[in-house]
């Protein structure tokens, strides 16, 4: 029943023991992951589920990790996980969205009370979307006598440097990114609503590239265009495009939950002065953070450069960062969530360290965005696109 799973049980067990070491200097017993690129990453877990309560338990007293969720799901851990059957928990389905009833009782009832880790010290997900308030106040009251602490993204953290077989499929992610942006480029136009287009982005996306299906990415297309660019996150409606307005593309392939985001601007029409300052700015800063993105300095090395590029246009990016790590993920969010490229950041970079460098421009009433996913190798960085840096103009 079980299908081929996407890496080796080889490396999945190379990262149990990797968040257990971690685990281990944290002094921690049991951790408990609800978060499910986690989970992926820990077990290879893959299914639309991650709307009702499920996770990864991982104890230093057990080879294998445990995992949990809704009974109805239970079939999918046979075929998705690489752990045996006996490590893999359904709670009844009379706990699915019940008031009275929750799961994480269940839970600490059923399979850490029973496996006498009831006295031991627990660590949770505790800034996890999907480890709600509810889940860690039901969870506690069953055991009381557990020292529950937060788990501070240790496995986000145990994720950071992938491995050749992650880096291979990032690449394909990059790939597909290439062909949604080619396709962007060929179909947009002054007139055509914003929804078509789209939809075009979509059917690439999926189709994806050289025999290699695409997956549905953790955030949909964003494509803000002319005052709304100002703003970061805003997706689309069926307004048209409109000539003299430039719409940025945040978009990202997507392939076995990897991610490789990239970003470029389509200008409608002539573009006035700044947006040819600002294209200026972005490539050059671009190129200044790629020279500091080498093994040995740090994420707020590729800051200060891009801020000292920003500042010598005049540009103000209000503090942002420009960048965060990327890898295996779900909605509503492709970063990692641990470091970030920012002036504050001392993360040492280390060789298969991915990120998404972007150094936007979000000023008053216009935007720009020209973006590229990296990684960092043994002697450098390395971008997972190749595509043109540049403004484009229709």
């Amino acid at each position: 029943m079980r299908e081929k799973l996407p890496f080796t049980k080889k490396e999945y067990v190379q990262r149990i023991r990797r968040v257990k070491s971690l685990m281990q200097q944290r002094r921690i017993d049991v951790l408990i992951a609800t978060d499910p690129g986690n989970m992926n990453w820990l077990t290879g877990y893959d299914g639309w589920s991650f709307y009702v309560h499920q996770g990864v338990i991982i104890s230093l007293d057990e080879d294998e990790p445990i995992w949990f969720g809704r009974l109805m799901d239970r079939n999918a851990a046979l075929i998705k996980c690489y752990m045996k059957e006996d490590n893999l928990y359904g709670y009844p389905e009379k706990y699915v969205q019940n008031l009275d009833e929750h799961p994480m009782t269940w839970i600490g009832e059923n399979i850490l009370n029973k496996k006498k880790w009831d006295k031991c010290v627990i660590a949770t997900e505790r800034d996890s979307y999907y480890y709600t308030a509810e889940a860690h106040f039901r969870l506690t009251a069953t055991l009381p006598n557990a020292n529950f602490i937060n788990a501070n993204n240790l496995v986000n953290w145990a994720r950071g440097v992938k491995s050749t077989k992650e880096i291979e499929f990032m690449k394909i992610a990059g790939r597909i990114t290439q062909k949604i942006h080619q396709r962007v480029l060929d179909v947009v136009r002054v007139g055509i609503p914003k929804s078509h287009v789209v939809s075009q982005i979509y059917e690439t996306a999926i189709a994806g590239v050289d025999g290699y299906g695409g997956d549905y990415p953790s955030i949909v297309p964003l494509l803000p265009s002319g005052a709304d660019a100002s703003a970061s996150h805003i997706t689309w409606d069926e307004r048209p495009f409109k000539k003299n307005e430039a719409t940025y593309f945040e978009i990202s392939g997507c392939y076995k939950r990897y991610h490789c985001p990239m970003s470029r601007t389509i200008f409608m029409g002539k573009p006035n002065q700044k947006y040819y300052d600002a294209e200026k700015a972005l490539i050059e800063a671009i190129e200044a953070g790629l020279e500091q993105a080498k093994p040995g300095n740090r994420t707020c090395d590729i800051a200060n450069a891009v801020d000292t590029v920003m500042h010598k246009y005049g540009i103000d990016r209000n503090g942002a960062r420009c960048g965060y790590p990327i890898g295996v993920s779900y909605p509503p969010d492709w970063g990692e969530r641990t470091c970030s490229l920012r002036a504050t950041d001392l993360t040492v970079l280390e060789p298969g360290m991915t990120f998404h460098f972007m150094p936007g421009i979000w000023q008053a009433d216009w935007g720009m965005e020209i973006t590229e996913s990296i990684y960092i190798t043994d002697t450098g960085v390395e971008t997972f696109c190749d595509f043109p840096r540049e403004l484009f103009i229709k």
